[in-house]
């Protein structure tokens, strides 16, 4: 009788590890090939794992909720239900989960990527298994492995989750006792800590309800983005430039080109791409932009993937992400600017299809809005809020003199990491992408 694992499947470079949010099927049910059999979730994005072989689902070997690493198994199928059950239920109750060749294998892993990534010895200490995502905080944060160790967890097995280590820092480090453990450092040593713990804890307010009020709690995305904003307004200084930028040449050349290049390409041509094509020129002549800050490196992207925000249906935000912006046409950036925000609005973005981004707009003008402040969609340096376009009178030169004349004008709002782009590169930079728009060739062949 054939039986078969159903592994945790890898869902791009930098995701380990994803949630179990919701099994498909109940053990004993028939699965067919490529079926979902059950709904997992990571930091980027929700999909679904269809099986790989057809048979009975014998075993689930996670629950809703659990945090499962990559390579992991989750399930076992066999072909035959009842003598499945008889031959590989009892193996699986007498060994434990944590022990099964294909968890020992995906630790093995994460250990050694961590081990050369991180600053931090390793994933596993003392039998306790830490996420990347923890390790990296804890590194941030200056948590010693020997602190670490100390933290309660509130995940499976007593693992140390997100929640608990930010939770932990928030806190202060007070309740903790790895701040009291080292008691026989010099007195010196001593007066720092007491210093450091004399800080008040940084905590949000208490919230009073008044009659009427409705308590809606947070779905998954909403918590993840709110921690994501929170996490960049910590990590990097903020600071936002802004240019007015005459578009006229190109809302013209858009309207007249729109209908021919839709018949001519099969594709709708909106302002994205457009905006997007100036980005990139901008970001050759600036390179440093196109930067990620890694503790005092600067680590220089030679890929300029191009991020776009886009709202969802529900309300809550996604950024997927054109690769390679730069080796693309106009032509060629439509056509991805177009699947990729459709496929959002469907939910249907695959998990690399959001990652990797090393530059992001984001169009506040689809709301009506002027300009923005937008927050740095982190490990970038830099983002770009695109505002509505609205007809103003605008002073133009011209041989004869100054005149006054009904133009497009917009603005360009550009946050940067005040700690390795400074107001001269963030301003340029900004301007550049101005003048690439002003400069649009309203002759230009489709």
């Amino acid at each position: 009788m054939a039986q078969f694992e159903l592994i945790m499947p890898k869902m791009g470079e930098s995701i380990a590890e994803a949630t179990i949010t919701k099994w498909l099927k109940n053990e004993g049910e028939t699965i067919k090939l490529d079926e979902p059999i059950v709904e997992i979730a990571t930091d980027k994005v929700d999909s679904e794992v269809p099986s790989t072989n057809e048979g009975i689902l014998i075993k689930k070997l996670w629950n809703e909720g659990d945090v499962v690493p990559v390579g992991a198994a989750i399930a076992i199928i066999g072909s035959d239900a009842q003598a499945a059950a008889n031959s590989i239920a009892p193996k699986v109750e007498e060994k434990p989960l944590g022990s099964s060749d294909a968890v020992i294998q995906a630790i093995e892993i994460l250990e050694k990527s961590v081990a050369q990534t991180e600053n931090i010895a390793a994933n596993t200490i003392e039998g306790r298994f830490y996420s990347p995502l923890v390790l990296n905080i804890a590194k941030t944060e200056g948590i010693s492995i020997t602190e670490l160790e100390l933290i309660p967890g509130s995940g499976k097995d007593n693992r140390v989750t997100k929640g608990d280590i930010i939770n932990y820092v928030e806190g202060g480090r007070k309740s903790n006792p790895a701040n009291t453990a080292t008691v026989a450092k010099p007195a010196v040593e001593t007066v720092v800590v007491q210093k450091t713990e004399s800080k008040p804890a940084v905590s949000a307010p208490k919230i009073s309800l008044m009659n009427g009020d409705e308590i809606i709690e947070m779905d998954r995305m909403r918590k993840l983005i709110a921690d994501h904003m929170v996490m960049s307004k910590t990590v990097s200084p903020h600071v936002t430039s802004f240019v007015e930028v005459d578009v006229t040449n190109l809302v013209m050349w858009r309207e007249r080109n729109k209908v021919k290049f839709e018949k001519k390409e099969g594709e709708k041509i909106t302002f994205t791409p457009i905006f997007i094509e100036a980005v990139v020129k901008a970001i050759k002549d600036f390179p440093m932009i196109n930067v990620s800050l890694d503790g005092n490196n600067i680590i220089k992207r030679k890929n300029i993937n191009i991020g776009m925000a886009a709202a969802l249906p529900s309300g809550n935000l996604i950024v997927p992400v054109i690769k390679n912006a730069d080796t693309k046409n106009l032509l060629g950036l439509v056509k991805d600017v177009n699947d990729l925000a459709k496929r959002a609005r469907e939910n249907k973005l695959q998990p690399d299809e959001i990652q990797g981004g090393t530059y992001t707009i984001t169009n506040v003008g689809t709301f009506g809005n002027v300009m923005g402040t937008p927050i740095i969609n982190q490990p970038q340096v830099a983002i770009l809020a695109i505002g509505a376009i609205k007809k103003k009178p605008a002073v133009l030169e011209t041989e004869y003199g100054d005149v006054i004349a009904i133009r497009h004008m917009m603005y360009l709002s550009h946050s940067y990491d005040h700690r390795v782009v400074d107001g001269a590169l963030g301003g340029t930079f900004v301007r550049r992408v101005g003048d690439y728009l002003e400069q649009w060739d309203i002759n230009r062949e489709i």
